[in-house]
């Protein structure tokens, strides 16, 4: 069964011209001189994950194929592999916001590229402190949603932009802050978190709610809230928080087990005496202005 190119109504095996429109059939809607633009063709990415909590990613360029890296995060490399530190865009002005942008996610101002330039070479990534490293195999134009400053390393042909929270008390109480990174295909993309991931697959209508701070990823398909449970006993006493973010299908979900946040309470208990996860919103209420301030920062 045909269809016509231009509108798409379905067509006898023996039409000439579509019943809905009058197009010719197999005649081409943007005129005979226009060229499709050839889709992007990206080389598949070869590499290993080792290691459990404190993992490493061991990345094997082929010849001219290059990555590009937060600085700081690369471990070693062969000397195959050559590396420049860029900013991205065409124009100074272009540079410049995209420098910001960076800022924003919580990255650094330049990127890191790697090359293998002649031979086949080697390089290796990690994070800053423990945790897994998750991959993200996206296809042209497709997009997930991450935590500021998770960004660990991709395909030179992956887009990393920033995303806004949508709903201004997801923002202020949801412990991600009003910003996300925004990972657009197509390639590969490396992301870093604290401890164990767990990944959830939400059907239509299904709906997960996580702690706060321990959200790490989304599909944009993902409708995410944050909502109040529980009592105020609960939340001063019990240490458990008075909000937790709602998230509501279809689309993937990430959760790390391990914050931050957590890690450095456990690690420097004197610094962090107050009760709780991740930044408890009573008691940034209590502590005024500053405490405000705070809702508007990541786990950093």
């Amino acid at each position: 069964m045909a269809f016509c190119t231009n509108c798409g109504t379905q067509l006898n095996d023996q039409s000439r011209f579509c019943v809905n429109c009058g197009s010719p059939v197999g005649a081409n809607p943007l005129g005979p001189g226009y060229q499709p633009v050839p889709p992007i063709v990206v080389q598949p990415l070869q590499y290993e994950i080792e290691g459990h909590n404190l993992q490493i990613a061991r990345v094997k360029l082929q010849p001219g194929q290059e990555i590009y890296a937060e600085a700081g995060k690369m471990i070693y490399k062969s000397l195959q592999v050559t590396w420049e530190t860029r900013m991205t865009g065409q124009s100074l002005a272009d540079k410049i916001i995209g420098a910001i942008k960076r800022k924003l996610i919580g990255e650094s101002l330049f990127w890191t590229y790697f090359r293998a330039d002649g031979s086949a070479g080697e390089v290796g990534f990690a994070g800053h402190y423990p945790g897994k490293i998750q991959v993200f195999e996206l296809t042209a134009g497709q997009t997930i949603l991450v935590q500021r400053d998770a960004f660990l390393f991709a395909q030179a042909s992956v887009g990393v932009d920033i995303a806004l929270v949508q709903r201004l008390g997801a923002g202020l109480l949801g412990g991600e802050g009003f910003i996300l990174q925004k990972l657009t295909g197509p390639g590969a993309v490396f992301i870093h978190a604290g401890g164990d991931h767990v990944e959830f697959t939400l059907q239509p209508g299904e709906v997960l709610q996580v702690q706060t701070g321990h959200l790490v990823a989304f599909d944009p398909t993902i409708q995410y809230d944050i909502q109040m449970v529980g009592n105020i006993k609960t939340a001063i006493f019990g240490g458990e928080g008075l909000f937790l973010a709602t998230l509501t299908g279809p689309g993937r979900v990430l959760v790390q087990s391990m914050t931050l946040e957590r890690l450095r309470h456990e690690l420097a208990p004197a610094e962090h005496r107050h009760a709780g996860d991740e930044k408890n919103p009573l008691r940034a209420v209590a502590e005024g202005a500053g405490g405000l301030a705070s809702f508007f920062s990541s786990d950093d």
